[in-house]
This record gives structure tokens, sequence and C-alpha cells, in this order.
């Protein structure tokens, strides 16, 4: 008889350009498990997280079952739970796609090396980033540190075609699989806002290449517009892949030249993603530690009613208050107003990015393990090609200039609905508005604060 081979996915919950579901497929019989790993030294996923994967891997166990794949989900430490996997069904070889963490890839390549000892066939792929980080090098064979050569070198690159839809036996009735998950009432309110899985990721990636990517370069920075591909949570947990994203990009540029300058834009910001994942590989945990040595030595604040202000979007300074309203309704916020709250916090604030960083971790649908520290690092200042440490948004001018009309202020923060254009940014100026708190910093001497605190590092 056939041994099983059993697939084992983490970030990558698609049945489409999954090499490690190939690869187990092509045995003939397969089995998928998926682990919430309980490891002390792995960071737990966040509620906003947990939320999404309760549902996609349902719609991933729907998809699987069309293939003959069952799909099965546990809970506990990885190697113990993989490995009474593998003796209750009798596996003869494991896969699965690589990951880029320190701990994680240390928990992986113990699994592997045990796997090899006792003759397990075992096999691991590329399939979440664009080029993998080791593959990725200066000149002088380090790691890049600065974003725009590392991206000149990446889009030179023959980034592979991604695997079709693999083909297989029968069809198994699907079931539902559960990882412990127990949806509270802000769940459903963020499911409101979103389609979850495979075939969602694609039609939102169509549509974005279809009818929403000419206006990107500019219109990404508008909070109010719908201009940017929505993809962020689709590619953090991997329903769609980077490849398959790049290359569907590249062939509506082919077909269509008025799209192809703002798709190169796009997939710059494709490229960005890469560069926090080398980062990611390359560094100590990018979530705790300083990519800049110096930055360790910050004298942050002990302000918890500040960060607390700052968490429940009350900080009397609207479009920040919008952001982290917008956050906390549907489990994202949009790109440019993640800068403003992330300098609010770290720099006007002085509050560690460490405590914000960990908000969006717990917030966001799409928090990413590269992404997220590395893009809070870039905007405090110790991350690498980093904003400059006297670069501090100012959110009034901000907002006066990519929310004009303050359609985005208003729609996420009514109590500021009323006023003239010209005051919803800066409702101080009109002497309050009720039921509104009055700022809660100061932004032009925080901003001096600020820059004697990074001057003395």
């Amino acid at each position: 008889m056939t041994a099983t081979a059993l697939v084992w996915l983490r970030n990558d919950l698609r049945v489409t350009d999954n090499p490690a579901l190939h690869a187990a497929l092509r045995h003939g019989r397969a089995r998928a498990i998926h682990i919430e790993e309980s490891v002390s030294r792995l960071r737990p996923r966040g509620e906003a997280s947990r939320w999404w994967l309760h549902h996609s891997l349902n719609r991933l166990a729907d998809e699987l079952a069309q293939l003959g794949v069952a799909l099965e989900t546990v809970a506990g430490e990885t190697e113990v739970e993989l490995f009474k996997a593998i003796g209750q069904h009798g596996a003869g070889s494991v896969y699965w796609n690589r990951r880029y963490g320190p701990v994680e890839r240390e928990i992986d390549a113990g699994i592997k090396a045990r796997l090899k000892r006792e003759g397990i066939e075992t096999e691991s792929f590329a399939a979440n980033v664009l080029v993998e980080p080791f593959q990725m090098a200066t000149g002088a064979g380090k790691p890049y540190s600065v974003y725009t050569p590392f991206w000149n070198t990446l889009r030179k690159r023959d980034i592979e075609r991604p695997l079709p839809r693999p083909r297989h036996g029968e069809a198994i009735r699907p079931r539902q699989v559960d990882i412990g998950y127990r949806e509270p009432d802000w769940g459903r309110k963020i499911g409101g806002h979103w389609e979850i899985g495979e075939a969602a990721a694609h039609e939102r990636l169509e549509r974005f290449l279809e009818q929403l990517v000419t206006d990107y370069p500019e219109g990404r920075d508008i909070p109010a517009k719908a201009a940017t591909s929505g993809l962020s949570p689709h590619l953090a947990f991997g329903e769609i892949s980077p490849r398959q994203v790049w290359h569907a990009a590249l062939a509506v540029a082919q077909h269509e030249p008025a799209k192809a300058s703002a798709i190169d834009k796009f997939l710059s910001e494709l490229g960005w993603r890469d560069f926090n994942y080398n980062q990611l590989y390359h560094r100590e945990d990018i979530a705790s530690v300083p990519m800049v040595e110096k930055y360790a030595h910050l004298k942050w604040r002990h302000a918890d009613a500040a960060l607390k202000a700052w968490q429940r979007g009350q900080t009397g300074i609207p479009i920040i208050d919008a952001g982290m309203r917008e956050l906390w309704e549907t489990g994202v916020m949009h790109n440019r107003v993640r800068m403003l709250t992330a300098s609010l916090l770290a720099k006007n604030l002085l509050i560690d990015w460490r405590k914000g960083e960990q908000w969006f971790w717990d917030t966001l649908v799409d928090a990413d393990p590269a992404n997220n520290p590395g893009n809070w690092q870039w905007v405090a200042g110790s991350g690498l090609d980093a904003s400059p440490y006297f670069r501090i948004f100012n959110p009034v001018t901000q907002g006066e200039r990519f929310d004009p009309g303050g359609d985005y202020v208003r729609r996420w923060v009514p109590e500021v609905a009323a006023l003239p254009d010209k005051l919803v940014h800066q409702p101080w100026e009109a002497g309050g508005v009720a039921n509104y708190p009055e700022p809660i910093v100061d932004l032009k001497l925080s901003r001096e604060r600020a820059l004697e605190a990074f001057k003395a590092l």
C-alpha cells in the first residue's frame, strides 16, 4: 500500500501555486494538516488574525476536499503534533513551504532533521515570497539594507511562474475545521467588510487590475478613495501567492500598455514586502529588536493614558482617530494613515514603537511577521532604509493634503462632520467640538521634544 503524503500548511492556505501540496499529491494519497503552534518562543497570533484564520481554513477545507484531500487542524507543540499525525496516518513523506522568521526556521530545521533520521521523506519549497531572502545579495555578497538597489535587482529577476491548480482523485465530503476559536462580537463586525479565501483573493486581484490600478500611483495616498488592491490579508495568509500577483499584473501591463506605469508602481510595493522578509530573515527578531542598534538606547516615555487614547481613536486629532477607528471596525487601516498613526505614537508621543506594533498585531487582519514590524521600524527610524529621525509627519497638514474635503475623517469621526473643510482636521481652531476630546499632545512642542530625543542618540 502506498504511504500517505502529509502536507503541512502554515501561511499558504491555497491549492493553486502551492508546491508542497503538488508534491504531496504526486504520491497519490495525501492529507493536509495545520498546527496552531504552542511554542513559547513563537509569537502568538493576534485576535484579528485568529478570526481570519478560522474562516480561511474552512474555505480551504472545502477546496482541498474537491481534490480528495482531508484537512485536519490541531493545536499544541509543533513537533509533537506533527509526528503524532505522521503516526496516525502512516505518512511516509512530509512537505511544506518555507517560512523565514528566525524561530520558525529553527523549528523547521529541527523537524526536517528528525524526519530524515527516521527515514521519512521530506522537502520544503519556495512559495511565499518573490525571491527567497538567501538568494538576494549585494555585489559584496551581503544582505541589502537599502530598498532602491534591492528593488532594482529584484525587478530584473526571472520570477518563477505559478503552478496551476492540481488535479487529483475523487472529491470527498468537506468537514468544518476548528482551531478552538470562538468568534467575538467585534469579529462579526469585521466580517461585514471581507470575503475570505482563495477565490475571494483572485476576485479582488482581478477587480483591482481591471478597474482600479490606473489610479493607484496617486490614489493610493487618498484614504477616502478605493484605489488600493486590498490584497494584504490574502497575502498574509497565503490565500494568493506573490508570484501569482506578479505574473497577473505583468500580463495586464503587456496587454494594456496604458496601465504599465501604474502596475510598475504597484509591483514595487509587492517588492517592499519581499524587502521586509529579507530583514526578517537576516536580522534578530525585528518585532522586538531595533535594526539600527543605537535606537535600543532611546528613552521612551511611559504614558499609559496617551497610549489608550491612541488605541481607541480618542487623541483629539481627527485623521489619527479616523485611522484607529477604521482599524477597530474593519481590521485594516489605509496605508497613508498607518504611517501617520505610527509617527504620532513613536515620535510625538515618544511611546515605544513596539507597543504600537503589538496593537496592530492584535487588531489587523493582515498582521504579517515581516511587514508589521518592518514598517513600524521604518516609521520609528530604527529600521533599515528607514524614514530619517527628523521626518515627523504632521497629521494636520497630511490630512489637509490627502483628505482635503474631509471625506475620510467625516466617515470615521462623525463628531467633527459638521465642521467646514478648513477646520475638519483641526477642530480646536473652531473652539472645540462637543463630545470630542481636545488633542492629547501639542504637535509643535512634541515634535521639538522628539527631535531632541533622537539627536541625543
